[in-house]
């Protein structure tokens, strides 16, 4: 048997899926804490940069590689002074369907929100959205290996009516968090900052649905998984993090450690 350090200096997708896997079933019930401990271990070893923070704006059931800068950085700023930008992830986000790529997306009161600060950008019930989004992910997932196992903790979100779209996507969050059992330090801004502290990376507004906004990111490359209808579509990259929850399940977190790039 190889000695443990080699075993970790790998960063061969499978075969930290397996170790991953082993470590959870030697231990049965792995709670909160222990898998924290986990996370840490694997990211520890993968080279992960462990030291600096990162500067985030809050978005709608966010991207893997959204996901991924929450593993990747011990400290997460979220913006909650900007004002709203329209064309982005903050009230859209997407999925894979029999159909292709789902395009989901919140309506808004309204007026202009361009400008409006997003803490007060209220969202529209003229038509029973949470319903129909719901409805949109029970189709496309239903089938899907753990859906069932994931489904209690997001579907009671959809059932309750929030008035504010930051307030939507912050409770997301926070069950996003606690699903995949990421501990790191979510901080929120006091105040809009056009350029961040030293030792922060701004990375607001650089995950876009609009390839033309999108930055290009050195420290991410998706490990592939097995998607519902990759068969059908091929594999779809840049999804919800649903997506690969609803597909990979416990094993959700390896992909994501194995899709940050070492710097």
């Amino acid at each position: 048997m190889p000695p443990i350090e080699k075993v970790f200096d790998t960063t061969n997708t499978y075969i930290l899926i397996q170790l991953y896997t082993s470590i959870e079933h030697f231990i049965k019930t792995p709670t909160h804490s222990t898998k924290s401990i986990l996370n840490f271990i694997f990211a520890k070893n993968l080279n992960i940069n462990l030291e600096d923070s990162i500067l985030l704006e809050l978005q709608y059931l966010p991207s893997i590689q959204y996901v991924t800068k929450l593993l990747q950085y011990p400290t997460v700023w979220i913006e909650q002074h900007e004002n709203y930008s329209k064309g982005s992830y903050r009230n859209r986000c997407h999925l894979a369907s029999a159909q292709g790529l789902l395009r989901l997306s919140i309506p808004l009161a309204g007026g202009k929100h361009q400008q409006q600060p997003i803490r007060e950008v209220k969202i529209a019930y003229k038509e029973p959205w949470q319903s129909q989004h719901w409805t949109a992910i029970k189709s496309a997932y239903g089938k899907s290996p753990f859906f069932e196992y994931y489904a209690d903790f997001f579907q009671p979100l959809f059932q309750k009516k929030y008035t504010y779209l930051w307030d939507w996507n912050w409770d997301l969050l926070q069950q996003i968090l606690q699903v995949v059992a990421i501990d790191t330090n979510i901080q929120l801004t006091e105040q809009f900052d056009k350029k961040p502290k030293d030792g922060i990376l701004d990375f607001r507004n650089s995950i876009s649905p609009k390839p033309s906004r999108h930055v290009l990111d050195k420290s991410y490359k998706i490990a592939q998984y097995v998607q519902v209808f990759e068969e059908k579509h091929g594999f779809l990259p840049d999804l919800s993090i649903l997506d690969l929850l609803f597909c990979s399940g416990p094993e959700a977190v390896v992909y994501l450690q194995c899709s940050i790039v070492e710097g």
